[in-house]
């Protein structure tokens, strides 16, 4: 099933449970998608990467919002944000253990012999290409800093 065709089902879902946080969430994919599509002229189909990196970006906002709601004390911001999380995150493939991260970026660093800081530009292209949608930049950032530091 594509990811519109789940979306419309669970939309449909959410409409009939009348919860409007899923629904907000569902609808701003929704958008996104829509936006994509339309964005080169002629709609067109997503591949499976572009559906990751925008549901991956869509993610990403809300908790980058949600940290700043929390920094400013105001938790009943930050709630719906991490709420929406949950349910955008759920369209996302799993995402990679930190310990499975560690190993597989090990293997990047053995493959390319980066030894040290200077190598992360050149670890972090390889990595973030080939853990798309796997794990978040964030996550691959620390890990690398954490075997080259």
């Amino acid at each position: 099933m594509s990811l519109q065709q789940e979306l419309m089902s669970k939309l449909k879902e959410a409409m009939k449970a009348k919860d409007t946080v899923s629904l907000e969430s569902l609808r701003a994919i929704k958008s996104e998608i829509l936006l994509a599509q339309t964005k080169g002229g002629a709609a067109s189909e997503l591949t499976k990467e572009e559906e990751i990196k925008l549901l991956q970006k869509l993610v990403k906002q809300r908790k980058d919002s949600a940290s700043i709601f929390i920094e400013q004390g105001r938790n009943d911001l930050a709630e719906p944000e991490l709420a929406q999380v949950q349910i955008i995150a759920q369209f996302l493939p799993e995402q990679m253990s930190e310990g499975d991260l560690k190993k597989v970026i090990a293997e990047i660093m053995e493959k390319i012999g980066a030894t040290s800081i200077k190598d992360m530009g050149k670890v972090m292209g390889i990595a973030s290409k080939q853990l798309a949608g796997k794990a978040d930049g964030k996550a691959i950032s620390t890990v690398v800093k954490q075997l080259l530091g």
